[in-house]
């Protein structure tokens, strides 16, 4: 069955956060429902559609930025109370308008996550977990990573308060009071939470979590173990998940799951009869949808999506059709409408038209003055930079509230950009000298009309660690520009894990000295991606990584005075000691470095490139023979006199020559990480083999496993 939905736009509020817009319970079924939203300017609107224009039913204040919004009430009637977190404060709505609540948390830090259930209130704000009855401090957890969403399973269904947090370490961490009752990994950084059906599912323990890679779940949370019901990988390369609602949209009585991502894909999931998720529905929208809703705005018994974007677009995706069929008096009457809506947006346009001449009469007037301050226009910049473990690269997302002129990038630091297919931007390079001002990358994305987000691909070398610096120029007047900076990092390919291979050969670097615990912590998030800011809680932590390129493995482990560092990779240990050792004598510690080499482990890492090694090489080997078979292909006028082989070559050449594309100076990367393992390798034993690195070169070249282990044992 096809699903057939329509857009229509409603209205435009400020800037939005993740989960701030939800749509009033209707009064009777399939009646209209009023949306209410909060925005970046601290204003809630709640407003409805009648004939085709949104009306306000209450407007507040601008204020603190609203992180976000939920309804409440007492449990098992219509929740229409409306809560909003704005700093560390949560404010109370009726459906009216009139504030009922004002409640000052008192948090150190602004809250990020709240959830509503009844007179039970739980917030997070980025480390603290904190739950409160009627106003009254019930319980308190500090965690270890970053909080990104928080639910609780439905107590009005099981006999106990049972809060999940979905923490930035890929982990479920399952709350009973302030204590951890247990832990579950899933498969990505969680970004969103939701209860299964919007009621916990048969067993009232169900839920969906969505996560920054773009995968989906459903999880049950039972009172002793996690059970994973399924999982949906990120096949298409879809973005991050932001927000997710059930509702029925198809119409067949069983509640759909709806999902919103970051890069403006809107999808609706049926379950078939195994309770399996099947794709009914999706669709692009121009910017990250940050809140997504399933009702009916527009009009009586039409079912529809509604989604709230970045930049504050509240948008239908409603299955009312577009053309209706109708007699000649339904006609008139539907032409009559379009004249009525043309003429009130003549009117508004006219409005917008003479206030912003106003506005620039009084800006060249403020700026022409003596007394004339700098009046540079701020704007709102939504940014995401994050490892992806497939390809081994980073993602570099930039969203703006208006259109994008352009984004100059400027790296000091050696690194690749890739090609990314939903990027519709112009890209330059200009010349860089890297060695009189450290500039290893200047490249100017020069944006079509209308583009308000920009992605972009970029892939580091381990060891070579410094900053990239975004330069983002909207389309507004007077010019100006933000710089957004990101750390590359020593260790930039590593990602967190929960379970490495013990069995694994490992190398050993073993740091004493005068330091303490938040000193070595410090060194560590200097070093590699996704670590806490913050110390963890005790006196000693132990953290795992896997290499997202090569997949080897790294363990630390550090407590005041000591740190630990295993790794089957000699040149992640060769970096962890030359950048330690600098961070420490930067800060005038005495540091005692002593290492163990597992010569064994040189090998097994040459087997783990191996498989990458050789299909880069038959893949560059394939690329270079196109040409020479097309013209071969042309000369004869069939391919029927070629191999099998040659003849697959030239069926599959696009295929190829957009592969090779995607992935320039791969060869070269993998040639490089060869090289640094070759000469850290006896660096360890105080051997400098640089002056045999072209005879490796050559080995390399006319590839040969067996030829290139032996080279490593005899040199």
């Amino acid at each position: 069955m096809d699903l057939n939905l329509n857009r229509a736009d409603y209205l435009q509020v400020g800037v939005t956060s993740q989960k701030t817009m939800k749509l009033l319970p209707a009064s009777r079924h399939r009646t209209t429902q009023k949306v209410v939203i909060g925005d970046h300017d601290g204003v809630v609107m709640c407003f409805g559609m009648k004939k085709g224009e949104a009306v306000a039913v209450f407007k507040t204040l601008p204020g603190q930025k609203i992180a976000r919004l939920e309804l409440g009430g007492v449990l098992n009637t219509p929740q229409e109370k409306i809560f909003i977190a704005a700093g560390s404060e949560i404010r109370g709505f009726t459906k009216r308008g009139k504030q009922f609540l004002s409640f000052e948390t008192n948090l150190t830090e602004s809250i990020k996550a709240m959830h509503i259930s009844g007179s039970d209130l739980f917030l997070s704000a980025s480390y603290i977990y904190n739950h409160y009855c009627d106003c009254k401090d019930q319980h308190y957890y500090l965690s270890g990573d970053k909080i990104n969403d928080i639910i609780c399973l439905p107590v009005e269904r099981l006999p106990r308060i049972t809060p999940v947090l979905a923490c930035q370490d890929r982990v479920l961490r399952v709350l009973q009071g302030s204590d951890v009752m247990y832990e579950t990994e899933v498969p990505g950084p969680p970004t969103v939470l939701a209860l299964h059906n919007g009621n916990g599912g048969d067993s009232g323990e169900d839920l969906w979590f969505g996560t920054s890679d773009g995968k989906l779940g459903l999880i049950q949370i039972t009172t002793s173990k996690p059970i994973h019901k399924w999982e949906i990988r990120n096949e298409k390369k879809w973005g991050g998940i932001l927000c997710v609602d059930s509702f029925d949209i198809v119409g067949d009585g069983v509640k759909d799951l709806l999902v919103g991502r970051d890069d403006g894909m809107v999808e609706v999931y049926s379950f078939d009869n195994a309770n399996e998720p099947v794709l009914r529905f999706d669709q692009m929208l121009s910017e990250s949808v940050t809140s997504i809703q399933g009702g009916c705005i527009g009009k009586d018994g039409y079912d529809e999506i509604v989604v709230s974007t970045y930049s504050g677009w509240v948008t239908g995706l409603t299955t009312e059709p577009v053309h209706k069929e109708s007699g000649p008096g339904e006609e008139l009457k539907i032409n009559q409408e379009m004249q009525n809506k043309i003429s009130s947006l003549r009117s508004e346009l006219e409005h917008l038209q003479y206030k912003v001449l106003q506005e620039r009469e009084k800006y060249q007037q403020s700026s022409q003055s003596s007394k004339a301050k700098s009046a540079v226009p701020s704007f709102s910049v939504n940014d995401k930079f994050t490892l992806n473990k497939d390809d081994a690269s980073y993602s570099l997302i930039l969203e703006v509230q208006t259109a994008i002129d352009n984004v100059l990038i400027q790296s000091d630091v050696p690194i690749d950009l890739l090609d990314v297919d939903k990027n519709s931007a112009v890209v330059s390079f200009s010349s860089c000298d890297s060695e009189s001002n450290d500039n290893f990358l200047l490249a100017t994305y020069r944006c079509q009309a209308n583009t308000t987000r920009l992605e972009l691909k970029i892939r580091s070398i381990e060891g070579q660690y410094g900053t990239l610096q975004a330069y983002v120029t909207p389309r507004i007047q007077p010019k100006t520009c933000q710089v957004r900076q990101y750390l590359i990092k020593p260790l930039s390919l590593h990602q967190r894990t929960h379970f490495i291979d013990h069995d694994r050969p490992m190398n050993t670097l073993t740091l004493t000295g005068q330091f303490s615990f938040a000193e070595v912590h410090s060194w560590v998030v200097f070093c590699l991606p996704e670590v806490p800011e913050k110390p963890p809680a005790g006196e000693c932590v132990t953290f795992y990584f896997q290499n997202t390129f090569l997949d080897t493995q790294l363990e630390s482990t550090y407590r005041k005075g000591e740190g630990v560092f295993k790794s089957d990779n000699i040149s992640t240990i060769s970096i962890l000691k030359d950048v330690l050792s600098k961070e420490a004598t930067k800060r005038k510690i005495n540091l005692n470095i002593s290492y163990e080499i597992n010569e064994v482990s040189v090998k097994h890492t040459l087997k783990l490139i191996h498989p990458k090694l050789e299909y880069q090489l038959l893949l560059a080997k394939k690329v270079q023979l196109i040409d020479a078979l097309k013209e071969l292909q042309v000369h004869e006028g069939n391919t029927n006199f070629l191999i099998p082989e040659y003849r697959c070559i030239l069926e599959e050449a696009d295929h190829l020559q957009e592969e090779y594309k995607k992935q320039p100076a791969h060869l070269e990367r993998l040639y490089g990480m060869i090289t640094d393992l070759f000469i850290d390798k006896f660096k360890f034993k105080g051997t400098n083999v640089k002056t045999k690195v072209p005879l490796l070169l050559e080995i390399l070249d006319s590839y040969d496993q067996n030829a290139l282990i032996a080279f490593f044992d005899a040199a």
